[in-house]
Formats: structure tokens, sequence, C-alpha cells
């Protein structure tokens, strides 16, 4: 029995993944890294820290270090989501048909908790979301199964009672180890290959009350999430400091604020 659904963030709920590949290729590029499309579907779906971690291995730069590099890519996506952010076509609506079948809601990303925060907030879902695990909790990113096996716990449901959306390759993987059934939701970014996703759709608009039905999810009480889920809040106000920090600057030096 499907007791909960759990949906990736980027690329899913809101349309961010041309937004990173856009700061990706700014960000890097002042440090002297120019990167392909290519070169970036390489690291799709992997969480910043680690992208930042693979180009710095493998194309060392000088100057400023790795982690103010992460900052700064992090801090231009979420001022972007904060004052531009969309949500993907049927996001909204299909986190709305998840909890009118009475199933918990869980966000699982590779993305920070202030970004995630910030989705949430821009898209008005704080009231829908009973649990989020993000890239700061979990000891290695996806395809790792962990984040996904942390959000099941935190919903208080098995993985294997769990519906799993997905639309990079690392994420599919990543559910479909936690032992979930995982959804694939095509994009038009790069045109990955979501073979082994249960099912894929081409968009959240065919998440319907209707799509469920058809996936044997029974319909509860509309507003009920099962039985034992405790909703986990999202902290509000969270940001992350913008204290005594490296910034990358179009010449690749650094400065403090």
């Amino acid at each position: 029995m499907i007791r909960a659904c759990i949906f990736d963030m980027d690329g899913v709920l809101i349309d961010t993944e041309p937004v990173w590949r856009r700061v990706e290729r700014d960000v890097f590029g002042r440090v002297g890294i120019e990167l392909s499309d290519e070169q970036l579907r390489e690291t799709w779906g992997m969480r910043i820290e680690e992208v930042v971690d693979h180009w710095y291995t493998v194309r060392p730069w000088r100057g400023i270090r790795p982690r103010a590099v992460q900052r700064q890519i992090v801090r231009q996506i979420v001022e972007h989501v904060r004052k531009e952010g969309e949500p993907m076509p049927g996001a909204v609506e299909a986190v709305n048909a998840v909890r009118a079948s009475g199933l918990a809601v869980g966000v699982a990303s590779s993305s920070s908790r202030a970004l995630i925060e910030a989705v949430i907030d821009r898209l008005q879902l704080s009231g829908l979301v009973d649990a989020i695990c993000t890239a700061d909790d979990e000891i290695l990113g996806k395809p790792d199964p962990g984040v996904y096996v942390s959000t099941a716990r935190l919903l208080r449901v098995q993985p294997r009672e769990c519906l799993a959306v997905e639309d990079s390759p690392a994420g599919v993987q990543s559910a479909k180890a936690a032992g979930m059934k995982c959804i694939g939701v095509r994009s038009d970014a790069f045109g990955v290959d979501l073979g082994a996703a249960d099912l894929t759709i081409a968009s959240l608009l065919e998440f319907t009350p209707q799509f469920l039905e058809g996936l044997g999810v029974v319909p509860r009480k509309e507003g009920k999430t099962p039985r034992g889920v405790q909703a986990v809040r999202v902290k509000e106000g969270t940001e992350e400091s913008d204290g005594d920090e490296e910034h990358v600057t179009i010449t690749g030096r650094k400065r403090t604020n």
C-alpha cells in the first residue's frame, strides 16, 4: 500500500534546472573553468558540494576555496527562486492531488536546506509538505538512497510504502535503491534516460487523483495523512550567513564583505 509520496525538487517542483546550468557556468567561469552542456550533464542530480569538488579535482583553480564557490552558486540560485521562481507545470496541483488522496508528502532533494525552504515559501507549499530531507542532512548525495530512506523515516512509513517522483537518472537510482516505486518526469534537459523508473510521464500535469488511483492509491479523507505521521515543520527565516565570506568576483579573486 502506498502511504506517502516523496518529490524531488529541482526540475520536478520548480523550474530551476536551466538556472542551475546558467549559474554554474557563470560562477565556474569566473574561476577560469568553462563548462559545456555535456560536462554539466556529468554532475546532474549531484549535490552542489560534490559538483564543486568534482571540478576542483579535475580542473583545480587558484585564488578561492571550493566552499566559497559553492556558497556563491547557492546564493545566486536562492536569490533567483525568491524573486522569479516558477513551479514546473502541474507541480502545485500534483502536491494537492497527493494530499487530497490522503498521502503524506515529503521532499527529498540534493539541494541545500536554504534553497528548499525558499522554494517551499515561493510555491506556498508549507502547509502541504510533512517532511523534507536535504543535502545538508546526508553524508552522501544521490544516487545513494540515504536521502529517500531518511525522508521515509521522517514520515514514519517504510520505503516500500512510498512513491518517489524524480527527473534525473541519479534520483531514480536513489529512489529505487531505497526500495521505492519511482515515477520519472521527463525533462527537456539533455534528453536523459529515465528507463530505470517504474513509469515515466511527460509532466506533472498528468499527476492527477485519477492517475494516483490507477497506481493503486485508495483515496482517503481529504487533508489526512497516514496514521503515525508527524509534520516536520520547515524552519522559517533560515538563510545562509552573509558574514565574512568569500565571493567570486569577475576576475576570480576573493574579497570579503
